[in-house]
C-alpha cells in the first residue's frame, strides 16, 4: 500500500482495538477499486475518547468507525446525528465533513441485510430475545423495530441498561412491544421466539461460556451471534447441536463496513473483497 501526501485517512476507534479485522477488510476494499485511502486502527481509552474525537478535524482524518466501548459515549461529541443513530442513541461511524462531526449507525442495517441473506430470514412479525444492551444490541434491537418486528425482550446484566433500551423502542416505535426480562425468564421467552441473538462480546474468546443454558434452545430458533471472530463461538455450537439455525457476526461486519465504505466515499463497497478477506484472516485464526 503506497501511503502519500494526498492519501486520505480513516480508522476505526476502540479499546482495546488489536483484534479488530477492520483495518484488513476495509484496506483491501480500497485497493481493489484505486482509492487513494488508508483504514488505521486508533486505541482510545474511555477518559480520552473527546480528546480523539477533536483531534479529527485538525489531523484531518476522513471519518472513522467507532466500536467498544465507545457507541453510546461518542453521541455527545458530534456536531450531527442521523435519524436512525439518534434513535439508537449509539453510533458506529462519523464521518468528516466540511469540519463537521457527523454520527452514523450503520450496525442495524448490517444486521438486517446479513439475517436475510445469510440467514434467509427476516423480523418482520417475528419474536426476538436479545441478549445484551449496549451500543451494538442497540443497534440490532432499534433497526429490527423500525423493520417491523413484533416484539424484543431484552436481557442485560446491568437492568437499568436494558431499561433504557426497552423504554426508547416502546416511546419512538409503539408498534413493537419491548421489555426487559430477567436471565430466569428467558427460557419461556425463548419458546415464542423466532431469534435468539447475542449482541454481547461474549464469546470473543474459546474458553467463554454460553450466556444461556444450552437446554433452552429449540429446533424452531435462529440464533445470530454479532461475535464473528472464531468462525463458531460456543453458543453457536450448542444451538447447531440442537438442532437450530445459526448464523455469525461476519455478515453483520462486512455489511456494515460496507456501508460506511459508501459514506466516506461516495463509492459501492466490493462486498465479495470484504468478506473473502475476512473469511481467510479467520480461517488462519
Amino acid at each position: 500500500m503506497k501511503i502519500e501526501g494526498g492519501t486520505k485517512i480513516v480508522g476505526v476507534f476502540g479499546y482495546p482495538i488489536k483484534h479488530s479485522a477492520s483495518p484488513a477488510m476495509h484496506n483491501a476494499a480500497f485497493k481493489s477499486l484505486g482509492l487513494d485511502y488508508v483504514y488505521l486502527p486508533f486505541e482510545v481509552k474511555p477518559q480520552k475518547l473527546g480528546e480523539a474525537v477533536r483531534g479529527l478535524i485538525p489531523l484531518n482524518i476522513s471519518g472513522v468507525n467507532v466500536t467498544i466501548p465507545h457507541k453510546e459515549a461518542i453521541c455527545s461529541y458530534l456536531d450531527e446525528i442521523s435519524k436512525e443513530a439518534e434513535l439508537m442513541g449509539a453510533v458506529n461511524t462519523i464521518v468528516v465533513k466540511s469540519d463537521t462531526l457527523i454520527g452514523y449507525n450503520t450496525d442495524g442495517q448490517g444486521f438486517i441485510t446479513s439475517l436475510k441473506e445469510d440467514g434467509q430470514e427476516e423480523v418482520r412479525g417475528k419474536n426476538l430475545v436479545i441478549l445484551g444492551a449496549g451500543g451494538a444490541a442497540r443497534a440490532v434491537a432499534t433497526q429490527a423495530a423500525l423493520e417491523g418486528a413484533k416484539g424484543i425482550s431484552i436481557t442485560d446484566k446491568i437492568k437499568d441498561r436494558a431499561q433504557r433500551l426497552s423504554s426508547d423502542i416502546t416511546r419512538n416505535i409503539p408498534s413493537c412491544q419491548a421489555e426487559v426480562v430477567l436471565e430466569d425468564e428467558i427460557k419461556f421467552r425463548l419458546k415464542e421466539a423466532h431469534l435468539l441473538i447475542n449482541a454481547t462480546p461474549v464469546g470473543m474468546k474459546l474458553d467463554d461460556p454460553v450466556l444461556i443454558n444450552p437446554d433452552w434452545l429449540q429446533p424452531h430458533l435462529l440464533v445470530f451471534d454479532l461475535v464473528y471472530n472464531l468462525g463458531e463461538t460456543n453458543l453457536m455450537k450448542a444451538a447447531r447441536e440442537r438442532g437450530c439455525r445459526v448464523v455469525s457476526g461476519l455478515g453483520m461486519l462486512v455489511h456494515q463496513g460496507a456501508a460506511s465504505f459508501k459514506l466516506w466515499t461516495g463509492k459501492e463497497a466490493p462486498v465479495k473483497i470484504m468478506r473473502k478477506v475476512l473469511e481467510e484472516r479467520f480461517q488462519k485464526g
